[in-house]
């Protein structure tokens, strides 16, 4: 996989990860339980979780689930629908004007492929969702996928490989449906 690289068990950044994930969860379970109107709560939750403002004009509907929260970079005017789940160790990068449907797993860890070294720690890789893509219901992303600007993922797709620009993918093997000009 492109920019996987392993981290360790047992070392100072597995440990620290480790402890942040404890953090993420507990944040993002405060967040879940609120009710919806309470958005100042909300508000000030992800900021603690991002350790830093989601900016104005994204929506974020909960639940919402991280194990991380240090490894998202939101573009403007992002809509992430509920029921999302992002696993941001290895990073993940979302553009301007993305929207994410319900019940979408963004995964950046793993584990080394080979049976012997599974336990040897995780593996990291980033995922970058270029600017005005739209991401269907229960999409799952894998590691180090990149996603073209103005690609349209269908629902229920497993991501696997990368994406070209202005192109609509569906199903579990990433079938091309078509690719369409810019108008």
């Amino acid at each position: 996989m492109k920019h996987e690289r392993l981290i360790p068990r047992g070392t100072p950044e597995s440990r620290a990860n480790a402890e942040r994930v404890l953090v993420a969860l507990e944040l993002t379970s405060r967040i879940n339980s609120l009710p919806f109107s309470d958005t100042a709560s909300r508000t000030a939750l992800f900021a603690e979780l991002l350790r830093g403002a989601l900016p104005e004009d994204a929506t974020l509907f909960p639940p919402f689930t991280c194990d991380y929260g240090l490894g998202i970079t939101f573009g403007a005017r992002v809509f992430i629908n509920q029921n999302c789940s992002f696993f941001d160790l290895g990073g993940i990068i979302i553009g301007d004007r993305v929207m994410i449907g319900l019940g979408v797993t963004l995964l950046t860890s793993g584990h080394p492929l080979y049976p012997e070294e599974r336990t040897d720690g995780i593996t990291v890789a980033p995922i970058v969702i270029e600017d005005d893509v739209w991401i269907g219901a229960n999409v799952t992303v894998t590691p180090g996928v990149t996603i073209g600007c103005g690609a349209v993922i269908g629902a229920g797709t497993v991501v696997a490989k990368d994406v070209v620009p202005r192109t609509v993918v569906t199903g579990p093997g990433q079938t091309v449906r078509q690719t369409f000009p810019p108008r």
